[in-house]
């Protein structure tokens, strides 16, 4: 309804409106933390009213004329960006960046120069999509995005199919890592959690958990294996360079994205500039990958900017080879070998939840989630 104010209330169901269409009743969402971007007031052409979510799965209840590979009853996974499956993008597998799927690409363009695909629940330049935080969601383009789960395995386990495991997985999988390779991520969330996990399947050596919360911390170490620095306590260069034998890590993820926080004058800095609106996101965690990173090394960013950034290191970047690697996750590509990995117990992925809630508590939900309440690190939502 406006910043930091999310209600739940009845609205219309869904409706099929396109032959390639499906309604999915779902049966679990989750609070993103690419939600808190919009939650905060960061991200724009949000509308009061609008529907959030983009990260859910369900029942398949209707289908429309031209979707065959799904039938009334399936039970899928829907991945956050929508694809047609037809144009050049999606026939390279980019899927996230569709050029049919954002009925709204003018506004993109305009602030990006090209618009990415459409999203669920992510602002009118994004598409104005209704998102799955909701007991029903029209799904586009359905003979394309959803996969189908098979029944018996636990909403948890597979759920995160939808975004953060491909969103983690990916961003390990662009850090190029060899047998050997040291990892250092940036933010310890859902994301870096997984991002972390993803790092060690792919072959690294040794993983660095960077943030400042002691629980986010923990559970990096207990539960995804990492090694850890709390940013508030150390110097995260000068202890990477120590931790590397002054080399720095071979890769460097960002999982944080435009609303990294940094104690002292940098992060006063950022913030004030952010405030009068003269940076739109604050690059804290970019310029300390920067400048952390080992010569030739690789920069993948996965936490989500919005805008245009100021102090951007791009003198280290030249200089020193550095490879930056980013994007939207092309999610419908990495969800069948995923789910494999799944179900040959490679992992579980419900390792990151930490709460479940009912959507009427939605409200609440973001308060913890902003706020870092209760050990909140990642919440899924019943209807």
């Amino acid at each position: 309804m406006g910043k930091k104010d999310v209600k739940v209330e009845e609205v219309p169901d869904p409706k099929i409106l396109m032959r390639q269409d499906a309604i999915v009743r779902i049966t679990s969402t989750t609070i993103c933390g690419s939600d808190l971007h919009l939650y905060d007031g960061f991200i724009p052409t949000m509308e009061k009213g609008d529907i959030l979510g983009h990260e859910f799965m369900g029942e398949v209840v209707e289908l429309g004329s031209e979707v065959k590979n799904l039938k009334v009853g399936d039970r899928v996974v829907v991945p956050f960006p929508i694809a047609c499956g037809r144009c050049s993008m999606c026939q390279r597998t980019l899927f996230s960046l569709c050029e049919n799927s954002n009925p709204n690409a003018h506004i993109a363009a305009a602030l990006m120069g090209h618009s990415p695909a459409g999203i669920f629940g992510y602002s009118h330049m994004m598409g104005g999509y209704a998102g799955g935080q909701s007991q029903y969601v029209r799904v586009p383009f359905a003979d394309v995005g959803p996969i189908k789960v098979p029944d018996g395995i636990p909403d948890e386990k597979v759920l995160f199919l939808s975004d953060i495991f491909p969103t983690g997985y990916y961003a390990a999988e662009n850090c190029n890592i060899k047998p050997g390779d040291v990892v250092a991520v940036w933010g310890c969330g859902p994301v870096g959690q997984f991002a972390i996990a993803s790092a060690y399947l792919l072959g690294a050596e040794r993983v660095i958990g960077i943030d400042r919360f002691e629980y986010r911390l923990r559970w990096a170490r207990e539960k995804a294996g990492a090694e850890t620095i709390n940013y508030e306590e150390v110097d995260v260069k000068e202890t990477l360079d120590e931790m590397t034998g002054g080399r720095g890590p071979d890769a460097c993820i960002d999982a944080v994205g435009l609303e990294a926080h940094a104690p002292g004058f940098v992060g006063a800095y950022d913030r004030a500039k952010q405030a009068v609106k003269l940076e739109t996101d604050r690059p804290i965690v970019l310029r300390e990958m920067i400048m952390s990173c080992r010569n030739g090394g690789t920069l993948s960013i996965a936490g989500v900017y919005g805008g245009f950034i100021d102090k951007f290191p791009i003198g280290a970047v030249m200089n020193r080879a550095l490879t930056i690697k980013t994007g939207q996750t092309p999610v419908q590509r990495y969800m069948q070998p995923l789910l494999q990995r799944i179900l040959n117990g490679d992992i579980d992925p419900g390792f990151v939840v930490s709460h479940h809630m009912s959507l009427d508590e939605a409200p609440r939900g973001y308060e913890m989630f902003v706020n870092k309440e209760n050990e909140a690190m990642k919440i899924i939502l019943k209807p």
